[in-house]
C-alpha cells in the first residue's frame, strides 16, 4: 500500500504521531532534510527502518526529541553539551554523548555502541510532530541507504513510498544538508560529520579546538560510510571544463543546466545541493558533473556530500 500524504495541520500531525506510537514508520521534514521516523523505543519499529533504507545495522541512527528534558534522559550530560546545546539547539546540531543507563532506546539504535546520538531540530514541522508523540524517534534520513537525502515529501514518496505508512508533507528543507555531529564521548571533542553547523562555530563555544575524524576510523555516526549520497549517475568533481553529454551542475558564473547559487552564496548552494542532484539524475545522464565549490565553512559539508557521492560504490 502506497504511503499517506499527510499534511502539517494538528489533525494530521495526531494521525502521524499515532502511526509512530502503533510501530509505524512516518517520514517528516526537519530543517535539515526529511527524516524517516520510528518509536525509538521498540525494536521493531527500529528495525523497519533499516529494512526500508536497506541500511547496514552497524549504522547508528539519530534520536530526534522535543526539547533538553528529553535528551538528558537518553544521555549523560556535561557541560560541553550544555555550552552547544544553548548555542545551538533546536537547530541542526547532533551531540553523540554516553548512553544513560537505563535509557529507554532500543539497542539497535545505537549499533551496539555506548553512545548515542541526540538532536532537537528546529522545523516547527518536526517540533509538533515530536510533541504529539512525546516520546524519542529515531530517523535518519528518509532515503534508501547510501542515495541522494530527501528534501521534499516528492523525493521520499519516490524512494520509499511503498516501504512506510506516511509522509508529513512540509514543503522543502531550509538548510539541505544533514546535521553536523560532534562526539562528546571523549576528549577532546571530535567532528564526526560536518553540517550546517561549522567548525568554526564549534570552536568558538568550547573555546577549543575539535580533534577531526579519520576516515580510517570505525563508523560511530551517521554519514561516515565512504560511499554515501549517491544518484545513479557518477559524479565528476571540480568541474572545470564540462564534457558532451554530461548533466552540469554549476557554482558561480558558469554555463550549467542547473546552479547551485551564481552568486556563490554557500548557504543557498547547501540549500539546493539534493534537490539539484535529485533532478540531474531524473534526466538519465550518465555522469553528473560539478563544479568546484570552495572548501570554507558551510563548503566543507557540501563537499564531504559531493565527496562521498563520487566515492567508488
Amino acid at each position: 500500500m502506497p504511503a499517506l500524504r499527510l499534511s502539517a495541520s494538528t489533525q494530521d500531525l495526531t494521525r502521524a504521531a499515532r502511526i509512530l506510537a502503533e510501530g509505524g514508520l512516518v517520514a517528516f521534514p526537519t530543517e535539515t532534510v526529511y527524516g524517516l521516523g520510528a518509536d525509538a523505543r521498540q525494536d521493531h519499529a527500529v528495525a523497519r527502518i533499516y529494512k526500508a533504507k536497506e541500511r547496514p545495522e552497524f549504522n547508528p541512527l539519530i534520536v530526534h526529541v522535543a526539547d533538553l528534558d528529553a535528551a538528558k534522559d537518553l544521555v549523560i550530560w556535561s557541560e560541553a553539551a550544555q555550552a552547544l546545546a544553548d548555542a545551538f539547539w533546536p537547530g541542526p546540531l547532533t551531540l553523540v554523548l554516553p548512553l544513560r543507563e537505563g535509557a529507554h532506546v532500543s539497542r539497535l539504535v545505537t549499533a551496539g555502541l555506548d553512545s548515542l546520538a541526540v538532536r532537537i531540530p528546529a522545523a516547527p514541522v518536526a517540533q509538533n510532530l515530536l510533541r504529539a508523540f512525546g516520546g524519542p524517534v529515531a530517523a535518519p534520513s528518509a532515503n534508501r541507504s547510501g542515495q541522494i537525502s530527501p528534501t521534499r515529501a516528492a523525493h521520499v514518496l519516490e524512494g520509499l513510498g511503498d516501504r512506510i505508512e506516511a509522509v508529513v508533507d512540509g514543503g522543502p528543507c531550509a538548510v539541505g544538508l544533514e546535521s553536523t555531529i560532534l562526539g562528546l564521548t571523549g576528549t577532546p571533542p571530535t567532528l564526526l560529520r560536518p553540517g550546517g553547523i561549522t567548525e568554526e562555530a564549534l570552536n568558538e563555544v568550547l573555546d577549543t579546538r575539535i580533534a577531526l575524524r579519520r576516515e580510517t576510523d570505525g563508523i560511530t555516526a551517521p554519514g561516515q560510510t565512504r560511499s554515501h549520497y549517491a544518484p545513479r549517475a557518477r559524479v565528476r568533481l571540480n568541474a572545470v571544463d564540462f564534457e558532451p553529454g554530461e548533466a552540469r551542475l554549476g557554482f558561480g558564473t558558469v554555463p550549467c543546466d542547473l546552479n547551485l547559487s551564481p552568486g556563490e552564496d554557500l548557504t543557498e548552494a547547501a540549500a539546493n545541493l539534493f534537490e539539484y542532484l535529485h533532478r540531474l539524475d531524473a534526466t538519465g545522464a550518465a555522469t553528473i558533473a560539478i563544479s568546484p565549490i570552495p572548501h570554507l565553512g558551510l563548503g566543507i559539508a557540501i563537499n564531504d556530500r559531493l565527496s562521498r557521492a563520487a566515492a567508488e560504490r
